[in-house]
């Protein structure tokens, strides 16, 4: 068994340290210029898909225009959108592009997103009861998560919740559940409510009405495609986001585990709670640099762009003190993660086979399918392995 000990847990967190302030000492006009030409490739491609839809008259064209403004939205939502609002570009100082200006071309307003995601979730990685990403709220997708006959239709919910994601994202970021507990008022529920329902109505006016009124005759062939862009970069969306955070490998936390949490220790956190996906640069892009999960929720305020940069002095890390870093393709991910949803959607017992052995600090809660537990973190908890490397 591979031990990695208090001492080299802090070095952990230091060499990745190291790799931050690299990053960050050569940040310049080449990181600058590479955003800019990604909003400027991403806004011609949604005046050319939008431009093609207004002759869709011709099914190629619907078709070609469909793509265009599919693929312009991926781009605003995962490189753009998701990136800025980290404000991993606010170094610029341009506030055209900046966390505290960017509104996307979602239904959730970017001022609740940053709350639920860029606080709760960053900060609390996969920690049960503090990271509302586990599951969206919706889904059981850790063994540690009581089991109700509810969760038996959670493999519909989630091929539901795919094609509407954005709009899942924008109820999730209400927090009801909060109200129940005491720690939110409904008056507070009701002004995000309005705020939601603003953006919302916004958004459904300029692509469910304006634009296909100014098609004319070519309505509802204008809707369509926009609806069909839509469902697309949802879809898109939901599958990188779910395949970084929930394969078999993702490890879960609970809040007892993390209590005084040091910086090394955050940092092995983020590693066993984040999955990596394998594809060539192009795919990288349109993943919004997502498919680095791990090296995004190591270093998630720097340029994305600099993922594919630090991925190799970051796994040669991780083969250094012995940790997992896990890859795979899309496909591979993917299948592991409906795997789970649909194993977790029947009764599973904190005991059971989802689990390692022994509960203590740092400990994944939630044991992946042909892992052991392989590491002691810290020499007083077993984090996972693979047995097969």
């Amino acid at each position: 068994m591979k031990t990695i000990s208090e001492a080299d847990t802090e070095e952990f967190g230091r060499e990745l340290d190291k790799i931050r302030d690299d990053v960050i000492a050569n940040r310049g006009e080449d990181d600058a210029r590479y955003i800019r030409r990604v909003i400027a490739v991403q806004r011609a491609l949604e005046v050319s898909g939008r431009t093609l839809l207004f002759a869709s008259v011709l099914p190629p064209a619907w078709l070609a225009g469909t793509a265009a403004l599919a693929t312009a939205k991926i781009l605003e939502n995962m490189e753009i959108g998701h990136n800025v609002l980290h404000g991993q570009w606010d170094w610029m100082r341009d506030p055209a592009i900046h966390s505290s200006t960017w509104e996307w071309d979602l239904v959730s307003p970017a001022r609740h997103w940053k709350y639920t995601h860029n606080y709760l979730h960053h900060k609390w990685t996969n920690v049960l009861g503090k990271d509302r990403d586990i599951g969206f709220v919706l889904l059981r997708l850790s063994p540690e998560q009581p089991w109700h006959p509810y969760y038996l239709g959670q493999p519909l919910y989630n091929a539901i919740l795919a094609p509407f994601f954005e709009w899942g994202v924008a109820l999730h970021d209400l927090e009801v559940e909060r109200v129940r507990g005491g720690d939110k008022s409904w008056n507070e529920v009701f002004i995000q409510l309005r705020e939601i329902l603003r953006k919302a109505g916004r958004q459904v006016v300029k692509d469910y009405v304006a634009f296909p009124l100014l098609a004319g005759p070519l309505f509802l062939p204008v809707l369509i495609g926009n609806f069909t862009a839509n469902m697309t970069r949802n879809v898109w969306a939901h599958t990188v986001i779910f395949c970084g955070h929930f394969p078999d490998e993702a490890a879960t936390f609970t809040e007892e585990q993390v209590e005084g949490e040091t910086r090394g220790e955050w940092y092995l956190r983020q590693l066993l709670g984040s999955c990596n996906l394998t594809g060539g640069s192009l795919f990288h892009i349109m993943a919004g640099n997502l498919s680095y999960q791990i090296e995004h929720h190591l270093f998630p305020d720097l340029p994305s762009n600099r993922y594919a940069e630090v991925a190799p002095r970051v796994r040669a890390l991780c083969e250094r003190f012995g940790l997992p870093y896990n890859t795979g393709s899309l496909l591979r991910q993917t299948v592991r993660v409906w795997k789970r949803v649909f194993r977790l959607s029947l009764p599973t017992s904190p005991g059971g086979p989802e689990r390692t052995a022994a509960p203590a600090r740092l400990q994944a809660v939630t044991a992946p399918a042909g892992y052991t537990t392989g590491i002691d973190v810290l020499g007083r908890a077993p984090a996972l392995r693979g047995a097969s490397g």
